[in-house]
C-alpha cells in the first residue's frame, strides 16, 4: 500500500467514525472498570488522547513524557474542580476543538518548547476532566478517576508508540510524514464529530 492510499484509507475511516456520545453507564460494571473503559467509549476522548501522545513523540526529547503527564495532571485537576462545584463553560465544544487543534498541531508538525506543549494540552485536559466528572454517575469517584487516568495514559502511550514506530519502520522522514497524516485525519475526525453533534 502506498503512502497516498494509506492516508486516504485512514482519512475515510476517521470521517466515517460515529459520534462519541455513547459512553458505557458508569455503574454498569464497577467503578474502576467503568473508569478504565470510559476514554475508549467516545471517539472525541480517544482521538484527543492518541493525538497528545503522537504530537509528544513528534516533539521528541522529554516532551514524550512531560506533555502526556501534563494532560493527565490537568485532567485530574478539572475532575476535582467539577466535583467541588466549580463551573466551566463550553465543555463539549472545547473537547471537540481539542481533537481538531491537537490533530492540526500534529499534522503541521508544530514545534514548540516542551513547556508550551504542556500548557496547550493542559488547557484542553481541564475540559476533559470536567466532562469525566459529569459522566461519573453512580461510579465510586476515586476508583472511576483512577480508571480513566490509567486509560488516558495508555492511549497517550499508544499514540507515542505509533509515532516512534512509524519513524523506526519507515525512517524519520517518511515516518514523520505518516504521523502528520494521522494527525490530520484526527483533525478531520474532530470536525466530523462536531458536525454530527
Amino acid at each position: 500500500m502506498t503512502m497516498k492510499k494509506f492516508a486516504l484509507a485512514l482519512a475515510a475511516l476517521t470521517v466515517t467514525a460515529t459520534p462519541g456520545h455513547a459512553h458505557i453507564a458508569s455503574g454498569a460494571h464497577g467503578s474502576l472498570m467503568s473508569g478504565l473503559s470510559h476514554p475508549f467509549t467516545g471517539a472525541d476522548h480517544t482521538l484527543a488522547m492518541l493525538t497528545v501522545g503522537l504530537w509528544a513523540a513528534l516533539l521528541g526529547g522529554n516532551a514524550v513524557w512531560r506533555v502526556p503527564l501534563a494532560f493527565v495532571g490537568a485532567m485530574a485537576v478539572g475532575y476535582g474542580a467539577a466535583l467541588a462545584g466549580a463551573s466551566l463553560p463550553f465543555i463539549e465544544p472545547t473537547i471537540l476543538a481539542s481533537v481538531v487543534v491537537l490533530g492540526l498541531l500534529t499534522a503541521i508538525a508544530v514545534r514548540v518548547p516542551t513547556s508550551a506543549g504542556m500548557a496547550i494540552v493542559a488547557f484542553f485536559a481541564l475540559f476533559h476532566g470536567f466532562a469525566h466528572a459529569g459522566e461519573a454517575g453512580a461510579a465510586g469517584l476515586v476508583d472511576f478517576a483512577a480508571g480513566f487516568a490509567i486509560s488516558t495514559a495508555v492511549l497517550h502511550a499508544i499514540g507515542a508508540a505509533t509515532g516512534f514506530g512509524l519513524m523506526r519502520l519507515l525512517g524519520p522522514v517518511t515516518g514523520d510524514k505518516i504521523g502528520r497524516v494521522v494527525g490530520g485525519a484526527a483533525a478531520v475526525g474532530g470536525i466530523a464529530l462536531a458536525m454530527a453533534s
